[in-house]
C-alpha cells in the first residue's frame, strides 16, 4: 500500500510533523497519585530524658531502686564523697552500684524467679530503673537474651540498668 501526500513540500512536511506531534503527545503519560500521608517524627522511647541527674539525685534514686527504701543522710554523704573523689563520673557510678550489689540488704529477685517469668522480671526492672514500660521490641529482646544465656543473673541485669545512660538522665 502506497500513500501519496498531495500538496507542496511544506504542506507535506507540516502534515508529517503534526502526525508525529499527535503520536508523541498522545503517548503514555505519567500518572501522579497523592496519598494522605502525614510526616511523623519518630523518636526513641527515652528521647525526653535529656537532663543528667545530679550526683545527689542519682545516688538517692539508685539507693531506692536497690534497697526499696530511702537513703540515710550519713550514707548519702559517704556516697557523695566517694563520687566526688573519683574524676570519672561513670567509673564512680559503676563502683557505687557494685558496692550496693554486694550489700546483703539489697533487694534483688532470685535467679529462679527471673527464669520462671522473664516477662514480669523485665517489665518490673524497666519500671524500677527507667520508670517506664519496655517497648515490645525491648521486651522480646530482653526475654530472648535471658532465655539464651543460662549464666545470666538478676545482678548482672540490674547492674546494666543501673549504669545505663537512660538511668542517669531524667
Amino acid at each position: 500500500m502506497n500513500m501519496q501526500i498531495s500538496g507542496s513540500p511544506i504542506h507535506r512536511m507540516l502534515i508529517v510533523i503534526s502526525i508525529f506531534g499527535m503520536i508523541l503527545f498522545s503517548s503514555c503519560t505519567d500518572e501522579y497519585y497523592v496519598y494522605g500521608i502525614e510526616d511523623v517524627d519518630i523518636t526513641p522511647v527515652n528521647s525526653e530524658k535529656d537532663k543528667p541527674k545530679t550526683h545527689t539525685q542519682y545516688i538517692s534514686i539508685l539507693y531506692a531502686n536497690m534497697f526499696q527504701k530511702a537513703i540515710g543522710p550519713n550514707q548519702m554523704l559517704q556516697a557523695l564523697n566517694a563520687i566526688e573523689s573519683i574524676g570519672d563520673k561513670q567509673v564512680a557510678y559503676d563502683m557505687l552500684v557494685s558496692k550496693y550489689m554486694n550489700d546483703p540488704e539489697v533487694k534483688i529477685p532470685s535467679v529462679e524467679s527471673m527464669r520462671a517469668d522473664p516477662e514480669t522480671f523485665v517489665r518490673e526492672t524497666y519500671t524500677r530503673f527507667l520508670v517506664r514500660q519496655p517497648t515490645e521490641a525491648e521486651l522480646q529482646w530482653m526475654i530472648n537474651y535471658i532465655d539464651s544465656r543460662p549464666s545470666l543473673t538478676p545482678e548482672l541485669v540490674f547492674f546494666s540498668f543501673a549504669t545505663s545512660n537512660e538511668h542517669a538522665h531524667y
